[in-house]
């Protein structure tokens, strides 16, 4: 009994491998139940067995892949919870650029791949994984800006501190992996990251810093 329960959360993980590397290569519609199988090394009957249905693959590897994300790429930036609010901000901000930068966090070539031909299987886990990092960054928002900031110019800011992050990142990604020859010549795919988190650290800090009451 307790061999077959190994070996079965053996097949499951490499189920698991498998989907998020193919979900990450070819996107939800592309990645069929046959190739994952093919790639974990297992029959086709094992897919429903462990997960039910290709969309809860689909949303497990996400979980998968964003919870190996978090693991290379800490959320606090390795910024103590006693440091001074600003410090706390420009760690998540450098820590969030690693992690949309790095090509080896799966989630976000999930991310990339549902922005192409969006499912929305993901929309209630992405949610529900990324609420405790909105969260902190609002507190943090707030220390800044003061308690009785207006919710909407917090969300605001959120937004904006995204837009600046995540876009440039992903698209660099995106650069990264294209032949040279489709390589559009506005964008550089050399960008120092760590610069970049630099620059953009600079640019919220000074912002934040306009805003704040006087």
């Amino acid at each position: 009994m307790r061999r077959e329960r190994i070996d079965g959360k053996d097949t499951r993980q490499r189920l698991l491998a498998a989907a998020v590397e193919l979900f990450a290569e070819k996107g939800y519609w592309e990645a069929s139940n046959a190739e994952i199988c093919e790639r974990a090394g297992t029959n086709s009957a094992s897919l429903n067995y462990h997960f039910g249905s290709k969309e809860n693959m689909y949303v497990e590897a996400w979980k998968y892949a964003f919870s190996k994300s978090l693991e290379a790429h800490p959320p606090e930036g390795g910024v103590s919870a006693d440091a001074p609010a600003s410090e706390r901000l420009a760690g998540r901000i450098r820590a969030f650029i690693a992690q949309v930068a790095d090509p080896d966090t799966r989630d976000m070539d999930f991310a990339h791949k549902e922005m192409a031909c969006p499912t929305g299987l993901l929309t209630e886990a992405i949610d529900e994984a990324t609420r405790p990092m909105r969260e902190a960054f609002d507190a943090i928002l707030y220390e800044l800006l003061g308690p009785t900031t207006d919710k909407q110019i917090i969300q605001y800011w959120q937004m904006s501190i995204m837009g600046l992050c995540f876009g440039p990142m992903l698209h660099l990604r995106h650069i990264k992996k294209a032949p040279e020859a489709q390589r559009p010549k506005d964008f550089p795919s050399d960008v120092d990251v760590d610069a970049f988190a630099e620059h953009a650290v600079s640019l919220i800090l000074a912002g934040l810093n306009t805003a704040k009451p006087k």
